[in-house]
């Protein structure tokens, strides 16, 4: 890995340390920095992942920067300038625009570098919409979390190819290693969801937060027609919370009930033990609406050794290779997710092993936390040189 100045102080900035790729990411980054003996302080609202921040050895800078309230966002720059100047921060960090002004503000204020991940893919239907987002690119170097999220800044924003790098989100394969998955963690997580010893049924697992984009609506629609169609031997399980969005987890379960697929459906809430939930599933589902910019509900279930069905657009088409680690399935189309899982239900016991075994070497190849941190690294190092 890329060895950085002595004293080196990093300041990551965003908006919450609840739960996502962002934010994950986050914590990598301050680990990795640690790691190498630099200081790693992230300004953010706070959420459940803090205390993970404080035992990697970062440090927390609780302020209210999820805010786009201006006079609020003029505040949090003040207080990211006491930060700077009182830490010797050498580099700050965005990675979400609301507080990324705050953070360019205060980066500009004090003569120290400012980047940006691009970790989304915004809407922009107006102009004003394109010059918000646009603060993402305003940085030393822009990093993009795949190459899909690289083409797609490229474009919307006409950035030169020399200041956008992309750099795909990493998986911590240290924790979701195969190996790892004890028996008793798996067998927790049945009784936690009331799985029986006699339910032999595929299980499928939807990984994320209970938001409307991560397409929800779609496989109970799916599952309808499979049911339908005169299959019931399966179970899909939608593990994530609903980070108060309790209309959309309402109109969810209404639409289970709707369908008649109580013994098929069931939302199970937040995991903290992800690793287990995929090791217990058969295959794993991400069927966003809207493209992922990366993805990583694609890539931990491979890592895992689980075969993927994940909508045709966005990162996945990167992650995913159709027919040897997964299916790639057309967006929001309920027939053919419905012909997708039943090709999964369908694919025999060596062959399903064969694709899992596949995504897993191609997770390890490509997407370790280990290559993003390194690569990140870089980055950091390549800004303070010429800088210096």
């Amino acid at each position: 890995m890329t060895s950085l100045p002595p004293n080196f102080a990093l300041l990551q900035v965003v908006p919450e340390l609840e739960t996502g790729g962002a934010e994950q990411t986050t914590l990598d980054i301050a680990r990795a920095v640690v790691a190498s003996g630099g200081k790693a302080m992230v300004a953010t609202r706070g959420g459940r992942m803090a205390a993970r921040l404080e035992a990697d050895g970062g440090h927390l800078a609780l302020m209210p920067v999820q805010s786009k309230n201006p006079l609020v966002m003029l505040g949090n720059a003040a207080r990211l300038i006491d930060i700077i100047r009182r830490e010797k921060i050498s580099l700050v960090h965005a990675r979400s625009r609301a507080p990324a002004f705050s953070a360019l503000w205060a980066a500009h204020a004090t003569g120290v570098p400012f980047i940006a991940t691009y970790h989304g893919i915004y809407n922009a239907k107006t102009h004003l919409k394109r010059w918000y987002n646009a603060v993402m690119t305003r940085g030393a170097l822009i990093i993009a979390n795949s190459d899909y999220t690289r083409d797609h800044v490229m474009a919307e924003h006409g950035v030169d190819p020399e200041r956008i790098i992309s750099i795909p989100r990493g998986v911590d394969l240290a924790r979701f290693d195969p190996g790892k998955v004890t028996p008793a963690r798996i067998q927790a997580l049945r009784d936690l969801w009331d799985l029986g010893p006699a339910d032999g049924r595929t299980i499928f697992v939807l990984g994320g937060r209970l938001t409307r984009l991560k397409g929800h609506l779609s496989i109970i629609q799916a599952a309808a027609l499979l049911k339908a169609s005169g299959r019931q031997d399966f179970l899909i399980l939608f593990v994530g919370d609903d980070q108060g969005r309790t209309d959309y987890r309402h109109e969810v379960e209404a639409a289970i009930a709707a369908a008649g697929l109580g013994d098929q459906i069931r939302a199970v809430g937040h995991c903290d033990d992800m690793p287990a939930a995929y090791r217990l599933a058969d295959f794993a589902l991400l069927p966003s609406t809207q493209p992922e910019s990366f993805g990583r509900a694609a890539v931990e279930p491979q890592a895992m050794e689980r075969p993927v069905l994940v909508s045709d657009h966005g990162g996945a088409r990167e992650t995913v290779v159709e027919g040897e680690t997964g299916w790639r399935l057309e967006v929001g189309d309920a027939e053919a997710w419905s012909r997708g899982l039943r090709a999964a239900l369908e694919t025999g016991a060596e062959r399903r092993q064969a694709m899992g075994l596949a995504g897993a070497a191609r997770a390890k190849k490509l997407y370790s936390v280990e290559a993003m941190c390194a690569a990140t690294m870089a980055v950091y190092a390549r800004i303070l040189e010429v800088k210096a």
